[in-house]
């Protein structure tokens, strides 16, 4: 008879595991990729970004996570390197298994590394990178479905923005562009040279420097010699702080207009009173002009335990990015790839972000979230801060 208890023990045993199993998998957690410049010169965008990102996702695990799920960051440093990225992306997808991924700073990177996430019909939401082709890579028809999406204003706003704000609203008409070696700074430079055109327009000088310049005097001196008005730059902020502290240096006063790495901590902080009076689009400046960003600034702080936030819109983008995916997994009830990608473009959930309510931000043929002009505003540095060059945009809508 012992024996035969010993049978039924072993097999109401062996049951236990059986019915534990599929809770245990139901536990698993859902795994994220997140990569970006979390040392080096993008670091205030890439840290931003992740602290942005790690605010929300705590959010969403506090609330019990998604389809029963923790959600799990895996989190890489792609040091702004296109090489560094395009290793992580293939380790994220295939010996991390992620189900999505999030992040991405730098153009370069993001041009070397989305094609294997891509390949993989895996969700790519880049939070920062700004380039123009970034989303438009892998259109039909050479490529049936699109799997990178964007939660950032691309460069073609940002340049017509900067364009509008040196030639419509100063009318100045001899523009210079400064812009680095980088794809960013590559590609911003087509931009502007565009949005310029449009008024009929070619820039006077164009100059470029290289990442880790510190003396631009040669670029500042030829752009003075050929009468620029104005200097709109595409670079980060520690080159283009040695712009503003070059043009001090020469005696040379004219505005200095960028793309939104002006408002960067390491440009504001580099040029110091230099910095004072520059302009650049910005999709969040935190000055708590609604609830919602009041606290979100609340909690950034708090959790964070910085009273000031290196990169604002970075920040912002990230936090929002993964609210929205967040939402594509709520609507798919699944991690697959190509449901997610179908939920992302059609969104059926109002997700209220920081940079703003977002209602069907994306479609089929559509994957940018921040694709208006009305959202990105003028920010201006005053006294070692951004804050809005037009007051009146500071409530917009």
């Amino acid at each position: 008879m012992l024996p035969c208890c010993h049978a039924v023990l072993h097999r109401l045993f062996c049951i236990g595991l059986l019915l534990m199993l599929p809770l245990a998998h139901a536990a698993d957690p859902i795994r994220v990729g997140v990569s970006g410049p979390f040392t080096g010169g993008s670091s205030p965008l890439g840290i931003s970004m992740l602290n942005g990102i790690r605010l929300a996702t705590r959010e969403i695990n506090d609330k019990g996570g998604l389809l029963g799920r923790p959600l799990q960051l895996v989190e890489r440093d792609d040091e702004g390197r296109p090489e560094r990225g395009a290793q992580i992306a293939q380790e994220l997808i295939h010996q991390e298994r992620i189900v999505a991924g999030l992040g991405i700073v730098n153009t370069g990177v993001a041009l070397a590394s989305q094609r294997f996430y891509q390949q993989a019909h895996i969700p790519m939401l880049t939070a920062v990178a700004t380039g123009s082709i970034i989303t438009r890579q892998f259109l039909p028809p050479q490529y049936p479905d699109n799997y990178i999406f964007r939660v950032a204003a691309a460069d073609t706003i940002q340049a017509t923005m900067m364009v509008e704000e040196a030639v419509t609203r100063r009318r100045l008409r001899k523009v210079a562009i400064f812009h680095d070696s980088t794809n960013y700074g590559l590609l911003g430079r087509e931009d502007l040279e565009k949005a310029l055109e449009r008024h009929g327009l070619s820039p006077v000088a164009v100059e470029r420097f290289n990442l880790k310049d510190v003396d631009m005097t040669p670029q500042l001196r030829r752009a003075r010699q050929a009468g620029a008005e104005v200097i709109l730059t595409y670079g980060l902020g520690p080159e283009l702080a040695h712009v503003a502290n070059g043009m001090v240096r020469l005696g040379w006063q004219v505005p200095l207009v960028g793309s939104w790495a002006l408002g960067m901590s390491s440009f504001i902080d580099n040029a110091g009173p230099n910095g004072e009076g520059a302009r650049m689009p910005q999709t969040f400046i935190p000055d708590g002009s609604t609830p919602r960003q009041r606290s979100f600034i609340e909690k950034y702080r708090k959790t964070w335990g910085s009273e000031r936030i290196p990169a604002p819109p970075a920040a912002a983008q990230g936090y929002d990015a993964m609210l929205l995916l967040a939402a594509a997994i709520r609507q798919a009830h699944t991690t697959d790839g190509p449901r997610l990608r179908e939920a992302l473009e059609n969104l059926q959930e109002k997700v209220e972000g920081v940079v703003m309510v977002y209602d069907r931000p994306f479609s089929r043929a559509d994957h940018e979230a921040i694709d208006q002009m009305r959202i990105p505003v003028m920010g201006e540095v005053r006294s070692g801060q951004v804050v809005h060059a037009y007051p009146e945009e500071r409530n917009r809508p």
